[in-house]
């Protein structure tokens, strides 16, 4: 089930708090018993999941949700990976730390983290679009209307070279026939 009240938490917890669409975002969070899978860790699509409402608070305080309505664009994950290293279990606290990294012709790359103290527990690199009725709104057009005039940054050089590995995968992708 989809963290609906969480959602609008992060959502009015934004309302009236602006940042430059470069800048990083910290929240903080708790792993609730209804997060947790049998083996008792925050389960990896709750994560998932969970890494929403960083981009949701980032999308309201950058303006990006507005922009969105305005123009009526949607907005899509177009890939993702994700790395699990540590284990959040029942009722710890953890911060989520989100940032857009850059942007390119076609999509905006943002990486998010979740953080007991120092030690981070997992990290996953989103790549998103944005879409109208007439296909993918480039990038730079949506920061422009956000009110933004900054150019992306160079994109970091892992970050490209995983969008460049997510190019050269076949689609559609090339599986055997179930029997």
């Amino acid at each position: 089930m989809y963290p609906i009240i969480r959602m609008g938490k992060a959502i009015l917890s934004s309302r009236g708090k602006t940042m430059d669409i470069l800048e990083p975002l910290s929240t903080f969070h708790r792993a609730w018993p209804w997060d947790i899978d049998p083996w008792k860790d925050l389960n990896n699509g709750r994560i998932v999941t969970l890494f929403d409402l960083g981009r949701i608070a980032l999308a309201q305080r950058t303006g990006l949700n507005a922009s969105l309505m305005r123009n009526r664009w949607g907005i899509v994950v177009a890939g993702n990976t994700t790395r699990y290293r540590k284990r959040i279990t029942m009722m710890q606290a953890f911060e989520m730390r989100t940032r857009c990294v850059g942007w390119d012709a076609r999509f905006f790359y943002m990486e998010q983290a979740m953080w007991r103290g120092e030690e981070c527990c997992n990290h996953i690199l989103i790549r998103g679009a944005i879409t109208s009725k007439a296909g993918i709104v480039a990038p730079q057009r949506v920061v422009e209307d956000m009110g933004h005039q900054a150019a992306s940054p160079e994109l970091p050089a892992w970050v490209q070279a995983w969008a460049a590995a997510d190019h050269t995968r076949p689609w559609p992708p090339e599986m055997p026939p179930s029997r």
